[in-house]
């Protein structure tokens, strides 16, 4: 009995130990939540749900979105608030596998304690490429979610977003992409972003990852790192020397055009606490200064300022900000710098560039007079996408979603290029956490350019004949220079390319007929692989004065003078030609045999003449351009009787025509 009674209280005591270390794990768990450390939230919620059986270590980001919390009309249990915590956390991490079975899981608890649950299950869901899951989702979530706030706003904006997901990933132009991931020496643990040239050698970049891999406690601070660079690729990667207090987190940087000053993001605290700042450095022979805050036109107090970018010739620096004055969330921001590098009164970047929404990583692409930024603000792939706003600074247009695979449904932020004026795309590198649990990884990225094909035809006019020896002339008509000589084909087709859309004169001649040209002109989508230019026809070259010609298939009622409904279709040859040739005037001349009388046939010859040129007049030509004429039996060019006076038929009927001479072209 002693002995039952020893182990019951054995097992008790057991149960209540394990008890108080699933307590201490939730207790943990919601204290790490609640300062903003996701990661240890998380792996001590894991440990609550799991009794103590956790996976490996999982990379965090190096940035972290924006904390929503969720608004509860029902009070939840402990167990139900973790649920819903650890799904935050994995969230907030960028890690929508591990976050979407507990979203899935809160929602089955129910909207009435978790009504935001559906909503990032549908984000998760996008990010997992699940596409008509997820719009199933975010439909769930808009017909039983009431609230008229931004939560429903989203919802509609994911679907559209969605949608535009499934067009970009038809596009017919993704073959000329070719996207790698950064090597080993760039990707390593932790997180990899914001690159930056310093020089064409020298590439820094912001790093999570740990100085000691083999530590067990391993430091994910942010910090700079330099790759250098040679032919042959990298040659190695160093932590850039620059002092960095233990509690500093030390980010995006921006070196002025001659390498001197660095421009450097520091922060403090992570989620909604954190607070950021941008400070300079000056280079020296031991690396760099002691970073110095700018004053407060950048830092304005009470707000965020960061991610510098200075214009390559030095005169500008942009950054994003959360302060006062701006659409709302971070905005796009620049500020002129004077001769000492200091910035003057900062610019909104305006509506063309700046959302509600946060707008960030400014990148001023100076081949291109092109504005590139990342924005959770537009119409977009999902998560952070890759945008880009024309113009001179300070005259940006309306911004441009740069599309897949530039763009992915995960976070794609911080770009920069060695791309010319005509292809930014021609060779990047940027940075995404489109291929990663969680983290942001640098990519190479490089679009060819194809020469835009142009091609169209060249045709008679009337369609009846062919155009032997026709030749095609393409003409700059800004330098009036011929830029593609060519032979027509013949089937009158014709090909040729071009670098880039311009506006050309397209102009064909061929022997026997009138030169003609077109203007070709620039597509709305100046991306657009090929245009095929309308028909080019050519007319023949109008008769000579004083030349006659005879008119087939004209007949007249027999021993009259009106015209048969046969004859139409060869009278209105007649009417096309006059039309082709609005100078052109005529002469319409009737000619008999020299069967009955000469005042006969003259008579009937002069009515013939009239009766054309009346079917001509009723067609539309001007009667002032037509002139009549019998000439009766007097012309004849064929016999109308045979050398031993018999009758000739084949020509009488010769000799009974009808004709037309130019009189004036």
């Amino acid at each position: 009995m002693k002995k039952l009674l020893f182990t019951a209280a054995v097992w008790m005591l057991a149960m209540t130990v394990h008890g108080q270390f699933v307590y201490d794990y939730l207790n943990a768990a919601n204290k790490y939540f609640e300062k903003g450390d996701y990661y240890s939230a998380a792996q001590y919620y894991e440990k609550y749900f799991n009794t103590g059986k956790t996976g490996g270590r999982q990379e965090f980001s190096p940035y972290t979105p924006q904390t929503v919390s969720a608004k509860t009309t029902a009070r939840p249990t402990n167990q139900e608030v973790g649920i819903w915590r650890i799904a935050e956390s994995y969230r907030m991490l960028n890690y929508p596998a591990k976050a979407e079975p507990y979203y899935r899981q809160a929602l089955e608890i129910g909207a009435d304690k978790f009504p935001q649950a559906a909503y990032y299950l549908g984000t998760m869901l996008r990010a997992l490429e699940r596409y008509e899951e997820a719009e199933a989702t975010f439909k769930n979530f808009i017909s039983s979610y009431t609230n008229e706030d931004a939560y429903r706003k989203e919802a509609q904006r994911e679907i559209v977003n969605l949608q535009f997901i499934q067009a970009q990933l038809k596009k017919k132009d993704i073959k000329y992409y070719t996207l790698t991931k950064a090597p080993a020496d760039l990707n390593t643990l932790g997180g990899s972003y914001a690159p930056v040239w310093v020089n064409n050698s020298s590439l820094y970049f912001t790093s999570t990852r740990p100085a000691d891999s083999s530590e067990k406690k391993k430091d994910y601070t942010n910090k700079i790192y330099e790759a250098a660079f040679t032919e042959t690729g990298i040659t190695g990667v160093t932590k850039v020397n620059i002092n960095q207090p233990r509690d500093i987190e030390q980010g995006v940087t921006a070196a002025t055009p001659d390498g001197q000053t660095l421009f450097i993001t520091r922060w403090t605290g992570t989620g909604a606490k954190k607070q950021a700042a941008i400070y300079s450095s000056v280079k020296n022979a031991n690396g760099w200064s002691e970073p110095q805050k700018l004053d407060a036109s950048v830092n304005e107090a009470g707000s965020s300022s960061q991610e510098p970018f200075v214009t390559a010739d030095g005169k500008y620096l942009f950054f994003s900000s959360n302060r006062a004055g701006g659409k709302g969330g971070f905005d796009i921001w620049y500020a002129e710098l004077d001769a000492t590098g200091k910035p003057g009164v900062p610019v909104n970047a305006g509506d063309q560039v700046n959302t509600s929404y946060d707008d960030q990583a400014p990148y001023y692409h100076e081949p291109s007079q092109a504005l590139v930024f990342s924005s959770k603000g537009r119409v977009g792939m999902g998560g952070f996408d890759f945008f880009q706003s024309k113009g001179a600074i300070g005259q940006f247009q309306e911004a441009q979603n740069l599309g897949y695979p530039v763009n992915s449904v995960k976070d794609d932020i911080y770009l920069v290029s060695k791309g010319g004026p005509k292809n930014m795309l021609e060779k990047i590198l940027l940075s995404s956490d489109r291929d990663a649990a969680c983290c942001l990884e640098l990519f190479y990225l490089q679009k060819i350019r194809p020469l835009r094909q142009i091609s169209g035809k060249v045709v008679s006019c009337d369609g009846s004949k062919q155009l032997p020896g026709a030749t095609l002339a393409v003409i700059d008509t800004v330098s009036n220079t011929t830029v593609y000589n060519a032979t027509i084909g013949a089937d009158g087709t014709y090909h040729f390319t071009l670098e880039d859309y311009q506006p050309l004169k397209v102009e064909a001649s061929a022997p026997g007929f009138l030169t003609n040209s077109i203007r070709m002109q620039v597509p709305a989508d100046i991306e657009e692989e090929g245009i095929t230019n309308p028909v080019l026809c050519l007319l023949p070259e109008p008769p000579k004065v004083n030349e006659s010609f005879i008119v087939r298939n004209v007949y007249y009622e027999y021993d009259k003078s009106e015209v048969k409904p046969e004859s139409y279709p060869a009278l209105d040859e007649l009417v096309r030609m006059m039309e082709t040739y609005p100078e052109l005037e005529i002469e319409i001349s009737a000619h008999t045999d020299s069967k009955g009388t000469d005042k006969y046939n003259q008579k009937l010859s002069e009515a013939r003449a009239r009766s054309v040129v009346a079917y001509l007049v009723a067609k539309g030509v001007a009667e002032s351009r037509l002139k009549s004429k019998g000439y009766g039996e007097a012309q004849p060019i064929a016999p109308n009787t045979n050398p031993d006076g018999t009758d000739n038929p084949d020509g009488r009927e010769q000799n009974r025509r009808t004709e037309f001479k130019v009189l004036k072209n």
